[in-house]
């Protein structure tokens, strides 16, 4: 008898954990993962390569084209990108443009572990697991500190903070598939959980949703 997909769906904000749970998740269950934020992240990064206008729906949507050789570049990591990406996801077009993308991994017969933003109310709401992923925002901007500095880059606690703040509101308020968690999400808080435990936890979770 044929079982089942397992398909999980990660959400959460920026700097929560939620790509680290999702990516231990995959480990674990043995399924590909997909981070959907590096798609907004390498349209932002082609946008910036060009020179077009983050304010411009049009150039946003001109730089969904090919970004399939930008996905594994280091800068897709850099605040900068970060900012511009949480910008263009506001828009409908883009969104429209990376949904067929997302949703046909999310489909694969073999299952499939992907984290973002909208994944179980937009891309996957038929998702065995839904987790969504949070912490305080002060420790999501430590945690963004350290990965940052440790990469060597030059940035300052609060001006991570006070971008973590503007990401947040841009995300919950936006028109297009706004952040917000699942009505059958279960809530996984990370603040004052190491990466192992969080993943745990995870597990937990997810095999309770699993039981008949």
């Amino acid at each position: 008898m044929a079982t089942t997909p397992l398909v999980i769906a990660v959400d959460g904000p920026a700097a929560s954990g939620k790509g680290t749970v999702a990516r231990g998740l995959a480990q674990h269950y043995g399924l590909p993962h997909l981070d959907t934020g590096k798609l907004y992240r390498a349209v932002a990064l082609s946008l910036l390569r060009w020179g077009g206008d983050p304010e411009s729906e049009f150039a946003a949507l001109r730089a969904c084209e090919d970004i399939s050789s930008l996905m594994d570049d280091p800068e897709l990591k850099s605040e900068m990108v970060g900012g511009i990406a949480s910008r263009v996801s506001a828009y409908p077009a883009v969104r429209a443009a990376l949904l067929e993308r997302q949703r046909e991994f999310a489909g694969s017969p073999a299952g499939a572990v992907l984290d973002g933003r909208d994944i179980g109310t937009v891309i996957a709401p038929d998702a065995t697991a839904k987790l969504f992923v949070t912490a305080g925002i002060e420790e999501r901007a430590r945690r963004r500190h350290a990965e940052l500095t440790g990469a060597g880059l030059p940035v300052h606690l609060e001006d991570i903070l006070i971008d973590l703040r503007a990401r947040d509101e841009r995300d919950s308020h936006r028109s297009a598939a706004p952040l917000e968690m699942a009505a059958d999400a279960l809530l996984l808080d990370t603040s004052s959980m190491s990466a192992d435990e969080a993943l745990s936890e995870a597990i937990r979770l997810v095999e309770g949703r699993r039981r008949p």
